[in-house]
């Protein structure tokens, strides 16, 4: 029989359930005639959680234009995940009926200026945090080249929609709808006192406006980019945008809606 003619790409971490669930699946795919390609797919899958959708993500960032994600759950549920590991007989029909469609998410893109003029360009699904080493963080915050504030604590989050469910969300920031194409700058421990003033509150920023972080100090400053991890020196300023590119998942009848992840994620099944 011919080949579907769709390019699948898999990823798993290494739980021995995950491996397991990955070793089914391309025996599936296999029999209803994908073609496995890690290298160039037209659709990928993660295996395991969200924290591997992310991984997904950072592996293909370069593709995204051509790339549809999908996860499949090996845990308890995840918030990016539309099938557990049981439901592997449903994934492969929806992917047999496929039709291209898809959902399509804004994305974040920094920019990590050096004080030696390098620029570093990264692309965040959540979030993207920065921290001083060990000590409190002093910079000055400007939105659409307006001086907003100069910012003391912890550290400074900025976070997509998507992301806004993520580390955002125990920061007391507001949960965004997906497809509201937004940024959020959310605040980690800020000094606030009768000397000191921030905003103290998460701020929702739109697509148009430019968020730049400028440290006073130029020494070692920790950058998280989703579930990577960074320590970087001589920072002269961060820049944070929505990114051209947008992550875009595989549009099934599987596919859960966003208020549906947030309900289950958060409040579950409320008794009446």
């Amino acid at each position: 029989m011919k080949n579907t003619g769709k390019r699948i790409g898999i990823i798993s971490n290494r739980r021995r359930q995950s491996q397991e669930i990955c070793r089914q699946l391309k025996q599936k795919l296999k029999q209803n005639h994908f073609i496995l390609n890690d290298n160039n797919p037209d659709i990928v899958i993660s295996i395991g959680g969200d924290g591997m959708l992310l991984s997904a993500f950072h592996k293909y960032e370069e593709q995204l234009d051509k790339v549809r994600f999908v996860g499949v759950h090996t845990g308890h549920l995840g918030f990016y995940t539309d099938y557990r590991d049981f439901e592997l007989d449903k994934l492969i029909n929806n992917l047999k009926l496929d039709t291209g469609a898809k959902v399509s998410y804004p994305i974040l893109n920094v920019k990590i200026f050096h004080g030696n003029n390098e620029i570093c360009i990264k692309r965040a699904l959540n979030e993207a945090t920065i921290k001083r080493s060990g000590r409190t963080m002093v910079a000055d915050v400007i939105i659409n080249q307006v001086h907003f504030e100069r910012f003391r604590g912890d550290g400074i989050s900025v976070s997509t929609p998507t992301g806004s469910t993520a580390y955002n969300k125990s920061l007391g920031g507001a949960v965004l709808h997906p497809t509201i194409e937004a940024l959020q700058i959310a605040e980690v421990a800020s000094l606030n006192n009768r000397v000191f003033r921030t905003l103290g509150s998460s701020i929702i920023v739109p697509k148009k406006d430019k968020i730049e972080i400028v440290p006073t100090w130029n020494d070692r400053h920790a950058i998280s980019i989703d579930n990577q991890n960074f320590m970087i020196n001589n920072i002269s300023k961060i820049e944070f945008q929505i990114d051209q590119h947008k992550i875009n998942f595989l549009a099934t009848p599987s596919h859960t809606s966003f208020w549906n992840r947030v309900k289950d994620a958060f409040i579950g099944e409320v008794e009446e």
